[in-house]
């Protein structure tokens, strides 16, 4: 199974028509606000650090570089060819390597797994934007791209980011500027329930290890000039202990 042409377009043109630049898009938010705290929560329970990690959903690479100034072997994946053509500009040093994957076709991370052995997957906001059809077929790769060895951490907005989000973009002055350009392309996130992400895990056959909450910063201020951040939940899962 792979993601609908609808899906795939949608982000095609979001990141042909982003502004270039880190911060340029709503989500891009400065790494020691985003990875760097996700790291604390997810080192400790990496039994192999010495693994790949891939930073799935990488976009223009902007977290995928900071997690190669940390672990020897970094690929960024995405569906997007545009975004990954952004994050080898912005990556003229070749810190890390990029990979274009459908992540809700298995076999294609299968194909990667055979190239890579067992990975670490830091995925951050992957799953939400999915359609509900895709959820699991990503969880079943995510599980096949760890193997036996490697953990995955996700960082999932919660239900309650919906509203947030919605309240936003319907304000007298219409969404924030780094926000309406989601909206247009059809990227709103998804109503998956608070409780989705680790189900699809365990259904996938991983075990879910750890979890907690920290919010999904964003580059976007509101009207007043407060950084916007969305209620978020952290996962992290692997086969056994």
């Amino acid at each position: 199974m792979s993601v609908t042409s609808r899906y795939r377009n949608a982000w095609e043109s979001f990141w042909s028509e982003a502004p270039e630049g880190q911060g340029a898009v709503f989500w891009d938010a400065e790494p020691m606000l985003t990875a760097g705290r996700h790291l604390a929560h997810f080192e400790p329970h990496l039994v192999d650090p010495g693994l790949p990690m891939i930073d799935l959903g990488c976009g223009n690479g902007t977290q995928t570089r900071y997690l190669a100034e940390r672990f020897g072997h970094v690929v960024g994946a995405d569906l997007s060819a545009a975004a990954l053509d952004r994050a080898r500009r912005a990556d003229p040093a070749g810190q890390a390597a990029y990979r274009q994957l459908d992540a809700a076709d298995k076999a294609e991370a299968e194909t990667l797994h055979v190239e890579l052995g067992d990975a670490n997957v830091y995925v951050r906001g992957v799953l939400h934007q999915c359609e509900p059809d895709d959820r699991q077929p990503l969880a079943d790769a995510l599980a096949a791209l760890v193997g036996e060895r490697g953990r995955a951490f996700l960082v999932e907005p919660c239900q309650d980011a919906k509203t947030v989000l919605m309240g936003l973009a319907e304000g007298p002055g219409g969404p924030p500027a780094k926000l309406a350009p989601v909206l247009r392309h059809g990227l709103t996130p998804g109503s998956a329930p608070d409780d989705a992400v680790p189900e699809h895990l365990r259904a996938a056959g991983l075990t879910v290890l750890a979890s907690g909450e920290l919010p999904l910063v964003s580059t976007e201020y509101t009207a007043d000039g407060t950084r916007i951040e969305l209620p978020s939940s952290w996962v992290v899962a692997g086969r056994g202990r």
